[in-house]
């Protein structure tokens, strides 16, 4: 009996949660080392807690990830990876396999994961919803008929990498179609360039420009570590061994704290353009960013549907 009572306990804690969210768009940036995972239930659990948002009346929208893939596909063609600054380097033949691992392999992985827990999902490749301009190009964007979403603030000044590209407009009618019709649609990180050619682009930044365009209330980025931490090499970023709160972790953070955490190195290589995305999505109306780790059970759910949380929150 107490542990119906627990469950029942849990469920009325989610309740104003739901209640609050109910129509909401929430992004959520698929991605991490948990989408690699041997094990079903690690691979597709987040896929069962889109699942429920669905169910409770939330709109999800996911832009999926898939670096590891893509080096494996690449090894396999005999094709050596390359990365300037965490970066892949796109020549012809990599965007090949870039897009035929993204749009072939993983999306549709993703898809029928959602549908097999008795959601609804629709895959696009990001040709059709993201539009872009040549990383480090300062050309202007010309494409949809939508307003430019400004670039982030981290955008650099690079050597040549090909075919990468930072996303300049979404195309966001098809996804409003989708929402209309209770279905999640699954985006891939590519996008078409002002030339017309296919392009890679940040996974972690597509999903903020995603949120912005769709007036998203909430954006969730799913990585392989529990949040941001203040001491990323610490051995306490894993849990402890008790299970307890990890007090590595920075539950909380508001944007005017970011620029400190920089300079002291707190935020440093993969997190600049993970929180400078967060801090541009909240500038643009986006309300919460939260960043949770992929391979925790149900940690999407247990990030917004409870009074504590997870992993860590980003507010204006």
């Amino acid at each position: 009996m107490d542990d119906l009572i627990q469950k029942a306990e849990v469920l009325l804690e989610a309740l104003p949660y739901v209640q609050k969210f109910r129509h909401s768009i929430f992004v959520i940036k698929y991605g991490g080392s948990f989408m690699d995972s041997p094990d079903p239930a690690v691979r597709n659990g987040v896929a069962r807690d889109i699942v429920f948002l669905e169910a409770v009346g939330i709109n999800p929208v996911v832009v999926h990830g898939g670096g590891k893939a893509i080096t494996r596909a690449m090894d396999a063609s005999g094709i050596k990876a390359q990365f300037i600054g965490g970066m892949r380097v796109t020549d012809e033949p990599t965007m090949r396999i870039v897009a035929e691992t993204l749009d072939r392999e993983i999306q549709p992985e993703i898809v029928r994961a959602i549908e097999s827990f008795g959601g609804k999902a629709k895959g696009f490749s990001g040709r059709e919803i993201f539009r872009c301009k040549k990383l480090g190009s300062a050309s202007a964007s010309v494409g949809i008929a939508q307003a430019p979403i400004p670039p982030f603030p981290h955008s650099p000044t690079l050597p040549d990498l090909g075919f990468v590209g930072e996303v300049t407009r979404v195309d966001v009618e098809p996804l409003r179609d989708c929402i209309h019709r209770s279905i999640t649609p699954v985006i891939s990180p590519i996008a078409t360039g002002e030339d017309g050619h296919l392009y890679n682009v940040n996974a972690d930044v597509a999903a903020a420009k995603t949120a912005i365009a769709l007036k998203a209330r909430r954006l969730v980025f799913m990585s392989d570590v529990p949040g941001l931490l203040r001491d990323p090499k610490a051995e306490s970023a894993r849990r402890n061994a008790e299970g307890g709160a990890n007090p590595n972790l920075i539950s909380h953070l508001q944007i005017g704290e970011v620029d400190a955490l920089k300079k002291s190195g707190v935020i440093d290589k993969g997190m600049i353009p993970k929180v400078d995305s967060a801090v541009e999505a909240l500038q643009s109306g986006v309300h919460r960013v939260h960043f949770v780790d992929g391979r925790v059970p149900h940690s999407v759910l247990l990030e917004i549907f409870t009074d504590k949380g997870i992993g860590t929150e980003i507010v204006k």
